[in-house]
């Protein structure tokens, strides 16, 4: 096993079956947006100002579907090629370019609608892949990394599991694309654990570090598996809130950041890194988040839901009275409904 890890163990072909992950989780988000929003919104009504996630019920249905379950095929084939790239790099190379989903994402929507992109579109998918981009770049010329210590992954699993919850609070307190944003972000810090966690294992099994049964290695996939369903259900309700290119965008910035940073804690991946090159990164994370608030607040789904508050008076990312919310489902949802799924 050894031998062949060190025959297969070169950044391109890791690079590659990253770059295919990507390709398999903007299919995926695509296909799951749209079953969830046909299941969330029945017969096209949507309310701008709505704070009511996907009921269990209405994801059953669409887990039913076969879009949904082709999906779900998709995004398990991307987990997969995903995985065996973290065997095979350090998490700082990986991980960030995952951000090729974001502008695969608005193509495939491109198609599926017929539309083109508004300019702040553009400008959003061209700063979120240019910040991970510097990122990566940044971040693989120091990465190291070294068999992860339990204390470490108990820490880090403890902290992860707080910033999720409060990303969680956040977006079920909101609506529009604030909410959208915050539930995605929750999901992709919790992605985040999940990636941190493979990298940790394989290193551990790898390394000789500890056998595949061991405490530590199955306390690791105990989080890493409850690390996925967390990730998942607020990534699925994150579809019912706003457009997938904006959840796309979500994951595949703030995914890279959180794993880089717990490499950073769990394998020692930036041991050496100088400041300076901290500095750097830091920069190329904010690009990439202005990226994705700019992608999330310009596309034409959240500017629907603008124009829909706007005729009922209320700001469109607060919740409104059911009167006012229930007025404002006419014409401005309709056009809502038509951006989001013709």
């Amino acid at each position: 096993m050894n031998t062949l890890h060190q025959a297969m163990a070169h950044p391109g072909i890791a690079i590659g079956l990253a770059a295919l992950a990507a390709v398999c989780f903007a299919g995926a988000a695509v296909l799951q947006h749209r079953a969830v929003t046909a299941e969330h919104t029945p017969g096209g009504h949507v309310d701008p100002h709505s704070r009511d996630g996907l009921t269990r019920a209405g994801l059953v249905a669409a887990a039913r579907t076969p879009g949904w379950l082709f999906g779900l095929a998709l995004a398990a084939g991307g987990t997969t090629l995903h995985a065996l790239a973290l065997v095979l790099a350090p998490l700082s190379v990986v991980q960030p370019i995952g951000v090729l989903a974001v502008p695969i994402a608005v193509l495939i929507s491109m198609r599926r609608t017929h539309r083109r992109p508004t300019a702040g579109v553009v400008v959003g998918v061209v700063l979120a892949v240019t910040g991970v981009a510097v990122f990566v770049l940044t971040a693989a010329g120091s990465a190291t990394s070294t068999p992860a210590a339990d204390s470490a992954m108990a820490l880090a699993g403890a902290i992860v599991a707080l910033v999720v919850v409060a990303f969680a609070a956040l977006g079920l307190a909101r609506s529009g694309w604030v909410r959208c944003v915050a539930l995605a972000t929750g999901g992709a810090v919790a992605f985040g654990l999940v990636s941190a966690l493979m990298r940790a294992v394989s290193q551990l099994v790898t390394t000789g570090a500890s056998a595949i049964i061991s405490p530590a290695v199955l306390t690791a996939l105990g989080g890493l598996v409850a690390a996925l369903l967390a990730g998942g259900w607020l990534v699925q309700q994150a579809f019912a809130a706003g457009a997938p290119e904006v959840v796309v965008a979500c994951m595949t910035v703030v995914d890279p950041i959180v794993a880089v940073l717990l490499g950073v804690v769990l394998l020692g991946e930036g041991a050496s890194t100088p400041v300076v090159i901290w500095l750097q990164l830091l920069v190329a994370a904010g690009l990439a988040v202005v990226g994705v608030v700019a992608l999330a607040s310009h596309h034409p789904d959240a500017l629907a839901r603008r124009e829909a508050a706007a005729l009922a008076g209320v700001p469109a990312t607060r919740p409104a009275p059911r009167s006012a919310s229930r007025s404002s489902v006419g014409s401005g949802s309709r056009r809502e409904h038509v951006l989001h799924r013709r």
